[in-house]
């Protein structure tokens, strides 16, 4: 069958068949489908769209480009956790060993950050010899035993999505919700995993910036899901303003083992609660509020924090800085930044909070940029405090060897204030399931 032909037909808004679908991914994959050809085709799915079932096939088809990971070694329940990006996302660190904690197996790939979202396999490797690279043998020995493993992904797997994935971000065709469920879905589904938690994010850090149609996406998500014959739930978090208090790398590491240890921000840990009850729900069929009660037991008795240790412990890492973090990668430099005015913060651009943090060297503008992994920052304030002029509003970790006023500029205009008092929204937007 001809790319024309299959470019043509979803251009004039018809429905393509499993079989041509297949043909155009595996032609991109295999080199046989021209790039100009392929982003005719993104860009007839961006007007036309697809409806569930090419969007399933879409997603089954990138899903069996590459590798595929089997988790039949791993006994019990296992479970994958996959956030759509945000800005201060430590989950996975406190997440993972919550869930090993309680009996569930969390076998994890992680990807690394880029722009103003945060990767976790860089804010582990802010953990001294911490190494995100076994052997499948290592990997499926470690979840067995420790219950918890976060390594980074395979070269090979899903080879579609990269491809794909790196001619939407050239052709303005990131922002349709079928490629973007295909693309996640995708990834998450190449893995084994018997459930999976969706944190679906939504607000001015998100990819997805308002609720509707943060919506359609957990809805196409979760039924992919459960076509391919997976167990899946959606939770949906407000980003509107950072997750919890630190944006970087090693103080992100510092909020995680401060939620391992329970004394955590209030908003975070209230997250991880409800993500951890979704997957209680999944593979131990117990009900929200008894699943949150178990999720407090193993925070307040330090089982999580054991898990947590055990999992660095066998990667590698150095254990010695959980246990004492002032050991981690630490900024030479600490600054303030001050409110100019009275007021009440109406708003936090959360994108521009990000932004701000690579641009002081916490995170990639481009692949081949390096992190620093002590600089970053504390947010003192949020959404609907009241605020007297000179009050702390950040706390700023800085390498002092750069000209960082571009990057605090940025910061004080994501801070917005006004004159009355706003009502932040709540942390937990919806659950679909």
């Amino acid at each position: 069958m001809r790319a024309y032909d299959i470019i043509k037909k979803k251009r004039d808004g018809l429905k393509l068949s499993q079989p041509e679908i297949a043909s155009i991914i595996s032609g991109f994959v295999d080199a046989s489908l021209p790039d100009y050809q392929m982003a005719a085709f993104l860009m007839a799915v961006y007007f036309k769209g697809m409806d569930e079932e090419e969007t399933y096939w879409m997603t089954d088809c990138m899903r069996t480009s590459g590798d595929l990971i089997n988790l039949d070694g791993i006994e019990g329940f296992t479970v994958d956790k996959h956030s759509t990006g945000g800005v201060g996302d430590k989950t996975s660190l406190v997440l993972g060993p919550v869930l090993a904690a309680l009996g569930l197996k969390v076998a994890k790939m992680s990807g690394r950050g880029l722009g103003h979202t945060g990767g976790t396999i860089d804010k582990l490797e802010a953990i001294k010899g911490f190494s995100c690279e076994l052997t499948t043998r290592q990997f499926i020995d470690a979840v067995n035993k420790i219950g918890v493993v976060i390594v980074g992904q395979t070269g090979n797997l899903v080879p579609a999505d990269k491809k794909i994935y790196a001619l939407r971000d050239v052709t303005a065709t990131v922002d349709s919700i079928p490629l973007i469920a295909a693309s996640i879905m995708s990834k998450k589904l190449a893995v084994a995993n018997k459930g999976l938690v969706l944190d679906v994010k939504v607000g001015s850090g998100a990819f997805m910036k308002n609720l509707d149609d943060a919506r359609e996406l957990a809805r196409l998500m979760v039924k992919i899901g459960k076509q391919a014959g997976r167990k899946v739930t959606a939770v949906l978090s407000n980003m509107d303003e950072p997750l919890g208090e630190m944006i970087g790398n090693a103080v992100e590491v510092i909020e995680a083992i401060d939620t391992l240890r329970n004394h955590g921000p209030q908003g975070f840990t209230s997250l991880i609660k409800t993500l951890a009850a979704e997957a209680l729900a999944l593979g131990a069929g117990l009900d929200r509020g008894e699943a949150e009660k178990k999720v407090a037991e193993v925070l307040a008795d330090g089982r999580a924090y054991a898990k947590f240790l055990e999992m660095v412990k066998f990667q590698g890492g150095d254990i010695a800085m959980i246990e004492d973090y002032s050991k981690l990668p630490a900024a030479r430099k600490t600054d303030t930044l001050k409110a100019d005015r009275d007021g009440y913060i109406s708003q936090i651009n959360c994108e521009e909070i990000g932004l701000a943090a690579m641009m002081l060297g916490a995170g990639r503008e481009t692949k081949e940029s390096v992190i620093d992994m002590g600089v970053g920052l504390k947010l003192i304030k949020h959404v609907g405090d009241k605020i007297n002029k000179g009050d702390v509003l950040a706390e700023l970790y800085l390498n002092p060897d750069l000209d960082n006023s571009r990057a605090v500029n940025r910061l004080r205009k994501a801070i917005e204030l006004s004159d009355s008092k706003i009502v932040a929204q709540p942390l937990i937007l919806d659950i679909i399931s």
